[in-house]
């Protein structure tokens, strides 16, 4: 009797747990998104750092209040995000050091979709050069500013230097990057020719290496994001 009560009991909680379970019938995210960041005061690539733009998504065809999604920039001022579920989206760049964009793109995603964003950046670096005297080398650069109403506090400048091309901000080697910040702490109306021309100094490189180099500029924005320069590489004899 015990064995039989036994064996009705299982068979009861089989029944009920399969009553529970749910066949997961959504298809599997197959959509794709992707794009170029567009930096409008060169026609050429937003300068970022790896993940300081990144590309917030709201599909708003799912729900009027949905939770967001974001894509990562690549360096290059590339994203793409091959996961996505089909369907109609609210698409807005953040986190980078650029005007902020207060009008959305809405979008159909499907397979293969794509956008390219134009992006107004706080300041643009020119003229970057290196002088390599020895192990130190000395860059000098100008900063200036496409709009220049309303800009935040320009707060540092510092150089980023790694042994990959993969250099930026959480890309670079500590001793020959963040110690070697240049604090400026200034309103862009208060600062004159010379407070625009900036030097900055790496010595006690490597012998025999190479580096990749870039610059970085930071302002008081919500996200403390930075302008950066080019690429460059330097090959210390």
């Amino acid at each position: 009797m015990k064995k039989l009560i036994s064996r009705i009991l299982l068979g009861v909680g089989i029944l009920a747990s399969s009553a529970c379970t749910k066949i997961d019938n959504f298809k599997a995210p197959d959509a794709s998104f992707e794009g170029r960041l567009i930096d409008v005061s060169t026609g050429g690539s937003f300068q970022t750092s790896t993940g300081s733009v990144r590309i917030k998504l709201e599909q708003i065809s799912w729900s009027e209040t949905p939770s967001p999604q974001e894509i990562p920039s690549k360096m290059d001022g590339t994203y793409k995000d091959s996961k996505l579920f089909k369907g109609k989206y609210r698409i807005t760049p953040i986190g980078g050091a650029f005007w902020p964009v207060y009008e959305p793109v809405e979008m159909d995603i499907s397979s293969g979709s794509n956008h390219d964003f134009e992006l107004t950046p706080y300041l643009v670096i020119k003229n970057l050069t290196q002088v390599l005297t020895g192990t130190s080398l000395k860059l000098k650069f100008n900063i200036e500013s496409p709009v220049e109403a309303g800009l935040p506090k320009i707060l540092d400048a510092q150089p980023y230097v790694n042994t990959t091309r993969l250099v930026g901000a959480g890309a670079s080697i500590r001793e020959y990057s963040e110690t070697k910040k240049v604090d400026i702490n200034k309103n862009w109306a208060d600062m004159t020719a010379a407070d625009k021309t900036i030097e900055l100094t790496i010595p006690d490189l490597l012998p025999g290496r190479s580096f990749f180099v870039r610059v970085g500029v930071r302002l008081d924005d919500s996200y403390k994001s930075s302008n950066f320069s080019e690429i460059i590489e330097v090959k210390v004899p």
